[in-house]
């Protein structure tokens, strides 16, 4: 029986449980949250070097000399419109080393002359490029917008905001249209007017389409109704916008085909002389007449590139 048992017999049973729980408690209980060596000191700023020092100057001596000239705002324009995410002064400094080496490869490769022409032509490429990203987020912008207005419509009948609607797009959507959106609303967030945001990715854009749905969007919260329908209708006008500018697209291809075709002709009968009889090509440059030619077909080949770019350039 227990009641039978020893005194002894207790008192090791009780030293055995308070010796069990001195060992299982500290194995349950929640350990203390230890930080790691570098969270627990203050980080230790790396020293400066010469390189970095130099680069920093030069950065500084930039964006003075961009903002002197009022070139800063122009090129922060462009850049935001191709989507790269560097400062002005930043790029600049890019574009200067750029330049520079550009122009010491044309000088090792083929003398001064050379140098002199890569060196001009690296802004030119520079520009190209911007230009070029540019249009491809506004034209993915442009094929994004109907799915983004039916998200945003669905979003609305579900019960959530416009702000909430707009956040939806941002976190779903593909780029660009999720990266402006969150623009937005990181802008409103920080005190700006929804209205002034959106015509602000408006602008950026350059989307008359979203201009559209911006004017909507202000008409609705000024006369009230149901904002997912009319988002449904601006959406489905849109959606038939596009549809006829891929079949322009289309279209025209053929037209844009045969134009880099006939400009690209004339180079490549050139470089075909020169490689298979260099002499018949060597009297364009033996006499006055030579070079005459030669510059009345330089231009008109320019005035023909641009009636050719003129004429499949179809604007709806």
């Amino acid at each position: 029986m227990i009641g039978s048992l020893p005194w002894t017999a207790w008192l090791a049973v009780g030293a055995c449980t308070v010796a069990l729980a001195c060992v299982t408690l500290p194995l349950l209980a929640p350990r203390p949250v230890r930080l790691p060596l570098d969270r627990r000191r203050p980080p230790r700023q790396e020293e400066a070097t010469a390189l970095s020092g130099a680069a920093a100057a030069a950065t500084t001596l930039i964006g003075r000399v961009l903002d002197r000239r009022g070139w800063g705002r122009t090129l922060a324009v462009a850049l935001e419109q191709a989507g790269v995410k560097v400062a002005p002064q930043e790029a600049a400094l890019f574009l200067v080393a750029a330049v520079l080496v550009g122009g010491a490869l044309g000088v090792v490769v083929g003398g001064i002359a050379v140098g002199l022409l890569l060196a001009l032509l690296v802004p030119v490429l520079g520009k190209v490029w911007l230009g070029s990203r540019a249009r491809k987020r506004q034209r993915d912008f442009a094929d994004q917008l109907d799915d983004s207005l039916q998200l945003m419509a669905s979003s609305l009948r579900a019960g959530h905001s416009l702000l909430q609607a707009l956040a939806s797009v941002a976190s779903e959507a593909e780029e660009p249209t999720s990266e402006e959106f969150a623009r937005i609303i990181n802008e409103t967030r920080v005190g700006r007017q929804l209205g002034s945001a959106l015509e602000e990715a408006a602008r950026r854009m350059r989307s008359e389409d979203f201009v559209w749905v911006i004017q909507a969007i202000a008409i609705n919260r000024e006369v009230g109704g149901n904002l997912a329908d009319v988002l449904d209708g601006v959406g489905e006008t849109i959606r038939e916008r596009n549809q006829i500018r891929r079949q322009v697209k289309a279209l025209a291809a053929e037209g844009k085909l045969s134009a880099v075709v006939l400009m690209l002709l004339p180079f490549g009968i050139a470089g075909f002389l020169m490689m298979s009889n260099p002499a018949y090509m060597a009297k364009f440059t033996e006499s006055f007449a030579g070079y005459a030619m030669m510059f009345s077909a330089a231009v008109l080949l320019v005035v023909g590139g641009l009636w050719l770019r003129k004429t499949v350039q179809v604007t709806f």
